[in-house]
């Protein structure tokens, strides 16, 4: 099975709900700090889309 780019995204958010919990949002803010302090562009836009798809599983979470 090949993933594309949006997979990915969606298993390295999941991955993060797995092993952060309600702890990954915060876990998420130290990557997007950490490449920024690097001034890693391309990886504080990967990570801010983590960060939505990461969101919506939250939403899902909470109205099921």
């Amino acid at each position: 099975m090949v993933l594309n780019r949006d997979h990915e995204l969606w298993a390295v958010a999941l991955w993060v709900e797995k092993n952060h919990g309600e702890e990954g949002i915060a876990y998420i803010a130290q990557q997007i700090q950490r490449l920024s302090n690097e001034g890693d562009e391309a990886g504080i836009a990967t990570w801010k889309t983590v960060a939505e798809r990461f969101d919506q599983l939250s939403c899902q979470s909470s109205t099921n």
